[in-house]
């Protein structure tokens, strides 16, 4: 999730205002040519000059490329997060767990499919980015209260992050990409392990 930035010393209203728009330019620009080009295809300055602002505007504000990525997906992964806290059932409050647990998968799939090549730049950008992002942290939390509630006995957590497992950047562009696998049929697969740990032994 997108940490929040503090204010500059002596930084005007109207000029938090100019950079909160810049950062909008930036992530529009940034996305529009990762989904033109791929990501690995664009650099800083380009991204920049399709903003319409600085090389030294981009640096300043996300001060790399995996910092700028992780961003833009925080941007999108809010849409899910608010989904799932206040939006309608089943994915939202109101439905038994393993309802909204599977709820949970068909969205977190869809939202992966979508943004596949910005999540494996973004995971494979450091070592053990994929762990590190509050993205990854709160859908882990999500899964293993879901779990609990639905299956007190299993071992939660560990056993939310192996549901997770399918979603991995690189193992989700290899299987699309590489090896032409049909988006309903990840989901459909990710969907039977969810069942399968829910209907227990």
């Amino acid at each position: 999730m997108e940490p929040v930035p503090l204010p500059i010393a002596g930084e005007s209203a109207p000029e938090r205002a100019d950079a909160a728009r810049n950062r909008r330019r930036i992530l529009a620009a940034a996305e529009a040519l990762f989904d033109a080009r791929g990501v690995g295809n664009v650099t800083m300055a380009e991204i920049a000059a399709a903003a319409g602002v600085g090389k030294a505007t981009v640096f300043r504000r996300f001060g790399d490329k995996a910092t700028l990525l992780d961003e833009l997906l925080g941007e999108h992964e809010r849409d899910l997060q608010e989904a799932i806290l206040g939006g309608p059932p089943p994915l939202g409050p109101g439905a038994p767990p393993a309802q909204r647990l599977q709820a949970f998968l068909g969205a977190l799939a869809a939202f992966c499919e979508r943004h596949r090549h910005v999540l494996l730049a973004s995971e494979t950008s450091r070592v053990g980015a994929r762990y590190a992002t509050g993205s990854y942290v709160s859908w882990q939390q999500h899964v293993a209260l879901l779990l609990r509630e639905a299956r007190p006995q299993l071992d939660a957590g560990i056993v939310a992050d192996l549901l997770l497992a399918p979603f991995a950047g690189e193992l989700l562009v290899h299987l699309r990409d590489g090896r032409g696998v049909p988006f309903e049929r990840l989901e459909a697969g990710a969907q039977v392990l969810a069942a399968s740990v829910l209907a227990g032994p």
